[in-house]
């Protein structure tokens, strides 16, 4: 095991063994981390004592007193998972894992606003707890996704183009004086991201996650790291300016934004110009599916416009995945259509022979799986799991 400083080796240290779900004995343990026998059956007395490791039945005897299995328990704490999007929010309880537990959408826009759409999460959060008949005391924490650049390191938005009143609101603070608990927020597309891949994508190291919906974005998963670069602001893709954006004036005030172009909103803007009947993204992805020309056309051309922006991503990160996601991606193969045309034919073929480019598989509930992750990551790490412990103890 890693060095453990003066203390010794801990139980949150032990216990990142276990996480992988597969019954153990103390003798394995034991000769996996070279940790004596002794040393190992205190700590796993620790974790079977918290709940989060349980005991599995007996594993075959070599002769003597069979010795007994044990492994992690995903749902000894539930996770409430927040996806707040431009026009709708979704609340879901998952285990420890990230699976989902229930779940309720609600077509809240965020313009409402921090305090009422917060307070919904909160109110929801509270009424799936009782359908699942679980207390307020599993509740090991809470990940929210928003719309909109995120300072990690505090959880405020910052200066959200989309999100009106949200700029440098308190929202763990707003959210813990309700429920007293680990809060952590972060942008709706890299908790995406980190949800997508976790569930599918668990052997890549290098995935972009794109987002195509009311906006644009990317979560950017590099040598299996979540990167948010300096102020968190990393994969907005939405306001790079691409060339058939010329004089359009975006959300953001900048000219010729991704976003200008090729969100829903923007492909509805387009074709209502051209006399065509659409007022949202959603009505676009209605016309498509009933096989409206103008609409399938006018998706295709946003793929493109999209696959301009991502070939400069796949010539500078070099992903082996990239998925494709929100409600304009998911309408069917036009846009990906359109995506995999540029960039398969403006990047490298070093970079794009084994470069996959796929559709979401989480689809919908991509954002709370990943925001249930973000919160299980925090509070199943060595450090997550000492301070646990010590409250158990303390409470005991």
């Amino acid at each position: 095991m890693a060095d453990q400083g003066r203390s010794g080796p801990r139980a949150g240290d032990l216990f990142q063994i276990l996480r992988d779900g597969k019954p153990w004995t103390r003798a394995e343990l034991a000769m996996t981390t070279g940790l004596a026998r002794s040393t190992v059956a205190g700590k796993v007395d620790l974790l079977l004592g918290s709940g989060l490791v349980v005991s599995i039945g007996e594993a075959v005897s070599s002769g003597g007193r069979p010795p007994s299995r044990f492994a992690f328990y995903a749902r000894a704490r539930v996770v409430l998972a927040a996806d707040i999007g431009a026009t709708h929010v979704r609340v879901a309880l998952t285990d420890l894992n990230g699976e989902v537990l229930a779940e309720d959408r609600n077509p809240m826009p965020v313009s409402a606003g921090p305090e009422a759409v917060l307070g919904y999460v909160i109110d929801c959060g509270r009424r799936l707890l009782a359908e699942i008949h679980q207390p307020l005391t599993l509740l090991a924490g809470v990940g929210i996704g928003l719309p909109g650049p995120v300072e990690h390191a505090t959880g405020r938005p910052v200066k959200p183009p989309i999100m009106p009143g949200w700029d440098g609101f308190d929202v763990v603070g707003f959210v813990q004086r309700s429920l007293p608990v680990p809060v952590l927020v972060d942008n709706d597309v890299n908790i995406m991201a980190l949800g997508e891949r976790a569930r599918f994508w668990a052997d890549v190291d290098d995935l972009l996650f794109i987002k195509v919906a009311t906006g644009i974005g990317s979560g950017i998963i590099s040598s299996g790291q979540l990167q948010r670069g300096a102020d968190g602001t990393a994969g907005d893709l939405g306001h790079v300016r691409v060339a058939r954006g010329e004089g359009i004036v975006c959300s953001c005030g900048n000219i010729g934004c991704l976003e200008a172009v090729a969100s829903g909103a923007a492909i509805a803007r387009a074709l209502s110009e051209r006399g065509v009947e659409a007022k949202s993204g959603a009505d676009v992805m209605e016309l498509a599916a009933h096989g409206n020309v103008a609409a399938i056309q006018a998706l295709r051309q946003a793929g493109r416009d999209v696959g301009e922006v991502i070939a400069t991503c796949v010539n500078l990160l070099n992903p082996s995945v990239i998925v494709m996601g929100g409600s304009v991606a998911a309408a069917g193969d036009h846009v990906i259509a359109g995506v995999r045309e540029v960039v398969y034919h403006r990047s490298p073929p070093l970079a794009t022979t084994n470069l996959r480019i796929v559709l979401s598989r989480a689809g919908e509930r991509a954002a709370v799986m990943g925001a249930g992750q973000l919160v299980s990551q925090y509070v199943l790490s060595p450090a997550g799991i000492e301070a646990a412990l010590m409250s158990a103890a303390s409470v005991g």
